[in-house]
C-alpha cells in the first residue's frame, strides 16, 4: 500500500474522496452502498478500487486486509443524529458511527477522519461522544471533535459538519484544525456564469441579489420524493436570493425567461455551491434526482481537503508540537464508566469532582439511557445508577441493525 493510502467508508459520490486526494492521499478502497454514487466514483477515478454494498457486511469487504492503512475516513449515515429527525442515536439501526470506531481496532490506521451532522455535537449525544473518545483512547489514539462551517473553507454555503480526527500520540501532537480562508465566494460568485450560460439577460440583475452565503444544501433521502433545496426556512432564504427552491432545473434559464421568485438551480449549480469548483472538477452519473442527492449528501471537497491537509501536515511533523489535553463531554458518563458499580447522587457528585444538582444528574442520566442500558437500584437514600451496555451496533451478529437493513435497504441513501 502507498505511504499515504486511505480507505473510505460510506464514500458517497466522492466529495470527501476528492478533497483527500487533493491533500495527497491515495485511495486504496472506497466502499459505498448506492449504485449511482459508485458509478460516479468509477467514472471519475477508474483506477480506484470501489466496492458496492453494505459497508458493515463481510461480503462487501474485509477490513483486516487493510491493516496499517494511513487513514480510515468516512461520512457514516447522519439520520441517527440529525436535529430534524428523532435523534435516536445508538438506538437507530442506521447508526454506523460506533461500528466505524471499532474498525480502528482491526485496521490500526495511522489516523481516523469521520464526519457527521451538527446534531452529534448537541448535549443529547454528550455520552455517545465520550464513549467514542474513551474507546479510541483505549485503542491508543488521541481524538478530538470540531464543528466546522463549510463557508470558512471557501464553500459558498453554511453547511456545519461535526468532524472527528483521531491519531497516534506521536502524530497527534502535530495536528491542529485548519484555519479558515480569508475570503469565501458568494452564491453569485459561484454560479452567475452558469446562470448566464444559455443567454439569459437577467443573470447580472439576478446576481446582485445573490451575493450571500447559501443555506445548507439538503440532499434528502430515497424515502422522500424528488429533489428540492430543503425545508421551509431554507426555501425562504433561497427566495431572498432570487432562487426558486421547489425543485431542480434541467438547464439554465433561456433568453426572455421570467420568474415569479427566480430561476431554479441546476445540478451543476448545486455542485458549485457544494464546493465542486475550480480545482475540484467532478462528473456525476445518473438521472437528475440521483445526481442532486449525490451532490447534496456530500462532504464539500474543499473542507475535506483542508482537514486532510491538516492530517498530512501532522504526518510530516510540520509545525510546533503541542500537548493535547483531553476534553470531557459527559462527566456523568465518565463517573459511571470508571466506577463500574451503582452510584447514588452523592457518590456521583463526589466522583465527578464538582457540584451538580439532582435535576441535572437526572437529565443527563435520561439522555444516557437512550444510548446505554442504565440499571437503576432503589436504596434507602434514593436511586443508584450503574452503566450497562452500549446499545449501538458495533458488529454484533444478533443486532437489530441487520434485519432492519435488509427490510429497508431500497430506501437507504
Amino acid at each position: 500500500m502507498a505511504s499515504f493510502d486511505v480507505v473510505e467508508i460510506c464514500a458517497g459520490a466522492g466529495g470527501q474522496a476528492l478533497g483527500l486526494e487533493k491533500a495527497g492521499f491515495e485511495h486504496a478502497l472506497a466502499v459505498e452502498l448506492d449504485e449511482n454514487a459508485c458509478n460516479t466514483l468509477r467514472d471519475n477515478r477508474p483506477s480506484w478500487k470501489v466496492e458496492q454494498g453494505d459497508v458493515a457486511s463481510p461480503d462487501t469487504w474485509n477490513p483486516a486486509d487493510f491493516e496499517g492503512v494511513a487513514l480510515l475516513a468516512g461520512g457514516v449515515p447522519c439520520p441517527p443524529f440529525t436535529i430534524a429527525g428523532k435523534q435516536l442515536g445508538a438506538a437507530d439501526e442506521r447508526d454506523l458511527f460506533a461500528w466505524a470506531v471499532e474498525l480502528v481496532g482491526v485496521m490500526h490506521p495511522r489516523a481516523v477522519l469521520l464526519e457527521n451532522v451538527r446534531g452529534l455535537s448537541m448535549p443529547r449525544f454528550a455520552g455517545y461522544r465520550q464513549h467514542v473518545l474513551d474507546r479510541l483512547a483505549s485503542l491508543g489514539y488521541v481524538a478530538s471533535w470540531q464543528l466546522l462551517q463549510a463557508s470558512d473553507y471557501g464553500v459558498p454555503q453554511l453547511r456545519p459538519r461535526f468532524v472527528l480526527v483521531a491519531m497516534k500520540p506521536e502524530d497527534a501532537q502535530y495536528f491542529s484544525w485548519p484555519e479558515p480562508v480569508d475570503v469565501t465566494p458568494t452564491v453569485a460568485d459561484a454560479i452567475t456564469d452558469l446562470m448566464a450560460s444559455n443567454g439569459w439577460e437577467g443573470a447580472q440583475r439576478w446576481a446582485a441579489g445573490a451575493r450571500k452565503i447559501a443555506p445548507t444544501i439538503v440532499g434528502g433521502s430515497k424515502k422522500h420524493g424528488g429533489a428540492d433545496l430543503g425545508p421551509t426556512r431554507a426555501k425562504r432564504a433561497w427566495a431572498e436570493m432570487g432562487v426558486d427552491a421547489l425543485g431542480v432545473a434541467d438547464g439554465a434559464p433561456m433568453p426572455g425567461a421570467k420568474f415569479a421568485v427566480g430561476p431554479k438551480l441546476t445540478c451543476d449549480m448545486v455542485a458549485r455551491i457544494q464546493g465542486w469548483s475550480d480545482g475540484f472538477e467532478w462528473n456525476f452519473t445518473g438521472r437528475k434526482t440521483s445526481k442532486y442527492r449525490q451532490i447534496g449528501n456530500a462532504f464539500p471537497p474543499p473542507v475535506a481537503a483542508a482537514v486532510g491537509g491538516a492530517i498530512m501536515k501532522a504526518f510530516k511533523r510540520q509545525g510546533v508540537p503541542t500537548q493535547r489535553e483531553p476534553i470531557d463531554h459527559d462527566p456523568v458518563y465518565k463517573a459511571l464508566r470508571e466506577h463500574n458499580d451503582y452510584l447514588s447522587f452523592v457518590q456521583l457528585v463526589r466522583a465527578i469532582g464538582r457540584p451538580m444538582d439532582a435535576p441535572e444528574i437526572e437529565r443527563r442520566i435520561s439522555l444516557l439511557s437512550r444510548d446505554f442500558n442504565i440499571d437503576v437500584r432503589e436504596d434507602k437514600s434514593g436511586p443508584a445508577y450503574k452503566l450497562g451496555e452500549f446499545r449501538a451496533f458495533v458488529g454484533q451478529e444478533d443486532h437489530d441493525r441487520h434485519e432492519m437493513f435488509v427490510k429497508h435497504r431500497a430506501r437507504i441513501s
